[in-house]
C-alpha cells in the first residue's frame, strides 16, 4: 500500500493511511471478487471503530430517553446526548450550546430555516443562490418562494466550476433578504470564498447561510470567524452515523423565528387555551431525538480531533494531485470543475460513454463511484450534460487506489474504444 505519510508539526501520530484503514472495517472487504476502493465519499463517508464502538456502549449501557427520566439510565443518556452537542458546538467554534440544533442532516436543517424566515419575507424579495447548489438548497427556498412571492436567484458559475464575483456583486441589491450557499460543491469539489461572501450580504443587512455538508469532512469551519448566520451538515458525510445532523443559528435569530414542528419536548406548557414553547435548542427539537445518532456523530468529530488536520488534508490534496495527473492516460477524459481552491472530489466525462456504465463496470472490479446528476440538476444543465461520474476521496483512500482507478478507466475505455 502507498505510503502518504506526511510529516507532524502538531504533536499528533504522523499520518499513515495503512494505520488509519485499520480504524475503518468496511473497506477491508472484497467486492466482486476485488479489494473494495471506495470513492464515493461525497455522497457517504464510512464509519470509524470509534464511532461503531460508541453506538454499541450506548445501547448496550445506556439507552433511555433523554432529558426527563428520573433514573440513572435516563442521566446516562442524557449526559452522552448533551455531551456529544457540546463536542458540535467546539467543533463548529458556536458561542453556546444553545445555538446547536440536532436535525436529521442538512435538508432538513435548510428546511428548518428557510420555513423559519417564511414570514420575514415579502413578495419581490429575493433570496440569493448559486448555480452549484446541491437541490438541497435550492428547492425548500423555491417552496418558501411560492408561497410569499419572494424569487429565487442564481449566482452564475463559470466555465472552470468558481462562483462568479461579478455576478455575485450584480446580484447582491436591496431586495435581497437571504444568501443561502454551498461551502463546497458536491459535484465539483470547489470551496467558495464563503467569508468574503458572507461580508459583503452583512454589508446589506442580508441574513447568510452556509450548506456546509462537503466542507465538514475536509477542513474544520469557524462559524464566529464566517460571522455567518446559520451554518448546516450531516453527520454521514463527516464519518458519523446516517440520520442526524446539526444547524448553527445565532442565538437571536433562532429565538425570533417560529418552531419549525411541533409535540414533545418543544414546549414549556401546553393547555387547550395556548403553548408555549421551550427555551433554545430544544424548541426546534420536537420528539424523541436521534439519540444513540448524536452520540456517534460526536464520536466521529472526537476521532477527527485525534488527527493531525493539516497532515490529512496534505494527503488527500496528494490524491488529488495524482489523480489530475493522470487524467491524460485516458483518452476522451474530461473533468467538471477545474477551480483552484478545490476539496479532493473529481467529476468527469469520457467520450462516447454513458457515465452509468462507467460506474457499473467500475464497481464489477470493485471501484465504487458515484453516476448522475448528483442532486445538482441545474448545474448539470449549465455543462450541457446529463450527468457525471464522480469520485469522491477521503483520507483513507491511497495513492494505490487512485492508480487503480485510473487502471480501471483505461481498460473501460479501451473496450469501447
Amino acid at each position: 500500500m502507498t505510503d502518504l505519510s506526511v510529516a507532524n508539526s502538531a504533536n499528533k501520530p504522523a499520518f499513515d493511511a495503512a494505520a488509519i484503514r485499520r480504524d475503518f472495517p468496511i473497506l477491508a472487504q472484497q467486492v466482486n471478487g476485488k479489494p473494495l476502493v471506495y470513492l464515493d465519499n461525497g455522497a457517504s463517508a464510512q464509519k470509524p471503530l470509534a464511532v461503531l464502538d460508541a453506538m454499541d456502549r450506548y445501547y448496550r449501557e445506556m439507552h433511555s430517553n433523554v432529558h426527563r427520566g428520573a433514573h440513572t439510565l435516563g442521566d446516562r443518556a442524557t449526559a452522552a446526548f448533551e455531551g456529544a452537542r457540546e463536542i458540535v458546538r467546539d467543533f463548529l467554534n458556536a458561542a453556546s450550546t444553545r445555538e446547536i440544533i440536532w436535525t436529521r442532516g442538512t435538508t432538513e436543517a435548510i428546511n428548518l430555516v428557510a420555513n423559519g424566515l417564511a414570514p420575514q419575507l415579502r413578495e419581490g424579495d429575493e433570496i440569493l443562490v448559486s448555480q452549484m447548489e446541491h437541490h438541497a438548497n435550492i428547492v425548500p427556498w423555491q417552496m418558501i418562494a411560492a408561497r410569499t412571492g419572494a424569487r429565487v436567484v442564481p449566482v452564475q458559475v463559470t466555465p472552470g466550476g468558481e462562483l462568479d464575483l461579478e455576478s455575485f456583486d450584480s446580484l447582491l441589491g436591496d431586495r435581497t433578504r437571504v444568501l443561502a450557499i454551498t461551502h463546497v460543491s458536491n459535484v465539483l469539489g470547489t470551496v467558495n470564498p464563503v467569508a468574503e461572501l458572507i461580508a459583503r450580504a452583512k454589508a446589506r443587512g442580508v441574513i447568510t447561510l452556509v450548506d456546509g455538508a462537503q466542507a465538514v469532512p475536509h477542513f474544520q469551519p469557524d462559524v464566529q470567524a464566517l460571522d455567518c448566520d446559520f451554518y448546516a451538515f450531516s453527520s454521514h458525510k463527516v464519518f458519523g452515523p446516517t440520520g442526524i445532523g446539526a444547524l448553527y443559528g445565532k442565538a437571536a435569530l433562532l429565538e425570533a423565528m417560529p418552531p419549525y414542528q411541533g409535540g414533545g419536548e418543544m414546549i414549556e406548557r401546553v393547555s387547550f387555551s395556548g403553548t408555549t414553547w421551550n427555551v433554545l435548542p430544544y424548541k426546534f427539537e420536537a420528539g424523541t431525538p436521534a439519540i444513540a445518532e448524536a452520540v456517534g456523530l460526536g464520536a466521529a468529530i472526537k476521532y477527527l480531533g485525534q488527527l493531525d488536520r493539516p497532515a490529512v488534508e496534505a494527503a488527500e490534496n496528494a490524491l488529488l494531485d495524482r489523480a489530475n495527473q493522470l487524467v491524460e492516460s485516458v483518452p476522451g477524459m474530461e473533468i467538471i470543475g477545474t477551480a483552484s481552491h478545490k476539496v479532493p472530489v473529481m467529476s468527469f466525462k469520457i467520450a462516447g460513454l454513458h457515465p452509468s456504465d462507467i460506474g457499473t463496470l467500475l464497481d464489477q472490479q470493485g471501484i465504487a463511484i458515484r453516476t448522475g446528476h448528483h442532486c445538482a440538476m441545474p448545474l448539470m444543465d449549465f455543462y450541457g450534460v446529463p450527468g457525471t461520474a464522480r469520485a469522491s476521496f477521503a483520507f483513507y483512500n491511497t495513492l494505490d487506489e487512485v492508480d487503480q482507478l485510473f487502471t480501471a478507466l483505461q481498460k473501460i475505455q479501451r473496450l469501447f474504444a
